[in-house]
């Protein structure tokens, strides 16, 4: 890999920014092309239990994205850590980030604990805002005192980098991520889906079983890069930037805005190679734009 696409979360040194996000990518992608070309993986959210995840109709498109409520199914974190992971170990051979959810403080540190172990694990992006779940994960995000307390919890428990991935559904973004921050946090994750609701205009019912869904796409790219510029401002600590993304472009703007690394969502369940093709894409953008290393673009744009 072209070392001008390389880039540090702390002192992970990765061949560039691009990562898949939680719950938008598996080891199937393997089937299409080398998926070690990736910088790392997000692991699906996995939590102490395994979960079924919500009822069906759990997903919409939307204008602009779509709307999912999945509610969090996976395996537990026994069959992950037995099961899914050495999956990923056969066709991906760098670190992973395992993300983590809980209904409790309890079960967010007994599954970060179990990840901690895990030598294929880098990081832990605890999720604290996932908006799809009735019990869990939403409340945990919303909150800058319960966001230290947990992260402080967590901290305390591991020998792991633990990333916390914050809601975009709050008042104040920068006083959670700086509160996250003074809790012990080795960086952040911005930002999950926007709280979204789909409804049948024939019918007047809502389209979603549970309701509310997570909206993600396109449409969340301007509030999601405003959120990594101003958390960028107030914290030291490593970004890495999710909303919206689905070209060099993108990534561009949200390393300028102060993201460290990316992670591409929804993007993926609309064209499977589309990480592939960032990644190409991504040193003929720079030479266009007289980038010669992407690490020197981060945070570029409170310089100007």
């Amino acid at each position: 890999m072209n070392n001008i696409l390389n880039v540090n979360l702390g002192n992970w040194r990765l061949d560039n920014p691009v990562i898949p996000a939680s719950g938008t990518f598996g080891y199937e992608f393997s089937q299409w092309y080398d998926i070690n070309i990736l910088g790392s993986i997000s692991l699906k959210t996995t939590t102490r239990e395994p979960r079924f995840g919500n009822s069906t109709p759990r997903v919409a498109e939307c204008v602009g994205g779509m709307l999912n409520s999945i509610g969090l199914q996976n395996p537990g974190i026994e069959k992950v850590i037995s099961e899914e992971i050495p999956k990923f170990k056969k066709n991906f051979n760098k670190k992973i980030i395992a993300s983590v959810g809980g209904n409790s403080i309890e079960d967010y540190v007994f599954v970060s604990k179990m990840f901690d172990s895990m030598e294929e694990v880098e990081i832990l992006e605890i999720n604290l805002s996932c908006p799809n779940v009735k019990n869990g994960g939403m409340s945990f995000g919303l909150d800058e005192k319960t966001v230290y307390h947990i992260c402080e919890k967590i901290k305390n428990s591991c020998k792991k980098k633990i990333y916390i991935k914050l809601s975009p559904n709050v008042t104040d973004i920068v006083s959670i991520a700086k509160s996250a921050e003074l809790s012990g946090a080795d960086g952040l994750v911005l930002v999950n889906t926007l709280l979204g609701i789909a409804i049948d205009a024939c019918s007047g019912k809502p389209i979603i079983s549970n309701i509310f869904a997570g909206f993600s796409g396109p449409a969340i790219k301007p509030i999601a890069l405003r959120m990594v510029y101003q958390v960028f401002k107030n914290v030291k600590i490593p970004i890495i930037g999710c909303g919206g993304i689905r070209n060099a472009d993108d990534v561009i703007e949200f390393m300028s805005a102060g993201a460290s690394a990316v992670q591409i969502g929804s993007a993926n369940l609309v064209n499977p190679f589309s990480c592939k093709n960032i990644i190409d894409d991504l040193p003929k953008k720079m030479k266009k734009y007289g980038i010669q290393k992407i690490e020197e673009i981060i945070g570029r744009s409170h310089c100007i």
